[in-house]
């Protein structure tokens, strides 16, 4: 079963050099919460891995402008000039990774695979560095599982077995973020006894949540 802990423990979890997933798009299903905290702790040589890095004054890219990003695998980084300025001049190192397989390569890490095999990026400098296999008279491109030491997830609601509820569009990268980290810590809007939510309403089973964090618990 599932910890539950404050915003402030959360981010104490998080060591320089951790790999992290952070769940959301543009703060949508994004954990506010504890990335205030994170803000806070001021921990350093982070390697960020989400869809984006957000704005510099919210979500994911508040770390970027707060110096404590190393390294990240990001789809898209246009509406932060920080994170565009500070990979131009080599302070962090990104990985562009075309959205559709950064999704897939976190997931093939949850699923237990090595990698998949996408044409995406063909004939481009994402084929870089990488192997190809031609399958049925088509190329691809092997593009490897991407691991993490912990996903920072955001969800609607958790049962006290840590099964999650999503809200809409917030839902976005966070179920497939959450079977892919050693530790899952999730930050929900709402806490219920074991058997409140229906089956048909759990999109994240329990197994994969270690810690809680309830949005307004006293930091």
């Amino acid at each position: 079963m599932p910890k539950i802990i404050s915003s402030k423990e959360a981010a104490a979890l998080i060591k320089p050099h951790n790999r992290i997933l952070f769940g959301g798009f543009l703060t949508v299903g994004c954990a506010e919460n504890i990335i205030d905290e994170l803000v806070k702790t001021g921990t350093k040589d982070l390697h960020l891995i989400a869809i984006a890095s957000d704005y510099e004054h919210k979500g994911v890219g508040r770390l970027v402008v707060n110096n404590q990003i190393k390294s990240a695998q990001l789809s898209h980084l246009g509406t932060n000039k920080s994170t565009q300025a500070q990979m131009n001049s080599g302070q962090i190192e990104v990985e562009i990774v075309p959205q559709g397989t950064l999704m897939e390569r976190i997931r093939a890490k949850g699923a237990g695979l090595g990698g998949i095999l996408t044409p995406t990026g063909v004939g481009t400098v994402i084929e870089e560095g990488k192997e190809k296999f031609i399958v049925d008279g088509k190329v691809f491109i092997l593009e490897k599982a991407i691991s993490a030491d912990f996903a920072i997830i955001k969800a609607k609601k958790a049962d006290k077995h840590g099964n999650l509820v999503y809200s809409k569009t917030a839902r976005n990268s966070n179920p497939i973020m959450a079977m892919s980290a050693d530790i899952t810590i999730v930050e929900v809007d709402e806490i219920v006894e074991i058997g409140e939510l229906s089956p048909e309403e759990i999109i994240t089973p329990g197994i994969f949540v270690d810690y809680i964090v309830l949005s307004g618990l006293p930091k």
